[in-house]
């Protein structure tokens, strides 16, 4: 497997992680696809959200595959009015990384990052590796002190 840019920042910064590979189903690119492929819990797998806040621009959320992000909490952690997803042609361009390979790890810019409090509930989370097909399993602590996240609550009840 050729290594991601989230993973070449993963070794520079010497975080243990295993790579794990998985078949895409690019029609279904859901984190319960992907939890079931993986045979994990839907709790530990993460996905990354772009928003885009009224004050501060760029933000990303990370957050437990099952939930969906609470635009107002997103805001108020994020120092924002108010927050939107951003569209989908602009992932790319905003971040290097397309729909259903977003990481967390290795973004474009180094936008703030938000990640939901549920992470530590386990010894490891899955992100994406940076591409479609590719997960990094690996310990909350060290996702958080890579990207500099800032652990809260960003999801519905």
């Amino acid at each position: 497997m050729k290594k991601t840019n989230a993973v070449r920042i993963l070794d520079n910064h010497k975080i243990p992680y295993e790579l794990i590979a998985y078949e895409v189903d690019e029609s279904d690119l859901s984190a319960t696809t992907l939890a079931e492929k993986l045979g994990q819990n839907i709790n530990q797998i993460f996905k990354t959200l772009v928003l885009r806040g009224t004050n501060t621009g760029i933000f990303v959320a990370v957050i437990p595959g099952h939930a969906e992000v609470d635009l107002k909490k997103a805001a108020k952690v994020s120092g924002n009015k108010k927050a939107e997803m951003v569209a989908m042609k602009e992932l790319l361009p905003l971040t290097g990384y397309i729909r259903g390979g977003c990481s967390p790890v290795g973004l474009k810019k180094p936008y703030p990052i938000f990640i939901h409090e549920s992470c530590l509930d386990h010894e490891t989370i899955y992100i994406s590796a940076g591409k479609r097909g590719m997960q990094v399993k690996l310990q909350p602590q060290h996702l958080i002190d890579v990207t500099q996240a800032e652990v809260c609550d960003l999801v519905s009840q």
